[in-house]
């Protein structure tokens, strides 16, 4: 995965095109066993995948915070290639409750324990990308995003993102933040598209956009043959899988798209990251809409 077609840019660090969303190994009644998580995660670094997203919230239950983290870190400490390439991106901000819940807590005491414990959990004194995972409508958004600013100004992070934002947010957050804001992560995929315009706001200020469930979700990518059929039919027709045509889909959107599909198996990562070898024609871009 490594020339100048199958990199992208966050801030000033160049990842690969298509990073690995990490979450699928943390969900209660989905996971694989931890010796499964690493393999998976070991076989997406020796492919070239240099950005890989994770959570403190990724856990399979509340008293388990962290888990997806620690499983990052120990993966990239059993690694033998450049760990210093891996730009890892985690997220602050929600919430886990009894009963495998989720809630939110946007005050800037909270995100500021929150990436404490996130510095703790990956093992580093500074966190490569630290995101603010999704909007608390009972704090201010401003008081957020400088909750992130003086964790900017503190060290403890070295570039900021935000997750679930519309474009007011977006713009908010830049005004605050600056150039030291780098990434937007908000879901997207052929079943949801309405983050075209969060989209189109990250290309003109030079933002990362990153999309989760950029393959409809956990459970849901067999939705992709099944709903939308002309990722199907090119599929068979590049003799490729519908994943890898979706993925280079929402690679040509713009060159701000850095997808994130989750994974918890090393075939399905290694199948991913094969769609920055396919370079969909403009009628087959056409087609899929």
């Amino acid at each position: 995965m490594r020339n100048s077609r199958t990199t992208r840019t966050i801030g000033q660090h160049h990842v690969s095109a298509i990073g690995l969303g990490a979450m699928p190994m943390s969900v209660a009644g989905h996971m694989p066993d931890e010796a499964q998580s690493i393999r998976t995660l070991l076989a997406a670094l020796d492919a070239g995948v240099t950005l890989i997203d994770t959570a403190d919230a990724y856990a399979p239950s509340h008293d388990d915070v962290g888990h997806n983290e620690r499983l990052v870190a120990k993966a990239l400490g059993l690694w033998a290639g450049d760990v210093g390439a891996v730009l890892v991106a985690t997220k602050g901000g929600c919430t886990r409750t009894p009963g495998g819940g989720w809630g939110r807590d946007g005050r800037p005491s909270y995100l500021k324990e929150a990436c404490d414990r996130s510095l703790k959990a990956l093992g580093v004194d500074s966190i490569g990308l630290y995101q603010h995972h999704r909007p608390d409508t009972a704090v201010p958004y401003e008081e957020t995003m400088g909750a992130l600013k003086d964790l900017l100004d503190a060290g403890k992070i070295q570039m900021a993102g935000i997750s679930n934002a519309d474009p007011e947010q977006i713009r908010l957050a830049h005004g605050i933040l600056g150039d030291r804001l780098v990434s937007v992560q908000n879901e997207y995929s052929p079943r949801f598209r309405s983050s075209e315009p969060e989209i189109d706001v990250c290309a003109e200020l030079g933002l990362a956009f990153l999309p989760w469930s950029p393959l409809g979700g956990i459970g849901r990518t067999g939705e992709l043959s099944e709903r939308h059929a002309a990722f199907s039919e090119i599929a068979k027709d590049r003799g490729v899988s519908p994943h890898q045509v979706c993925l280079a889909w929402e690679l040509a959107r713009s060159p701000v798209v850095i997808p994130i599909p989750g994974a918890s198996r090393p075939e399905t990562i290694l199948d991913s990251i094969a769609a920055v070898d396919l370079e969909l024609s403009g009628e087959e871009l056409a087609r899929l809409g």
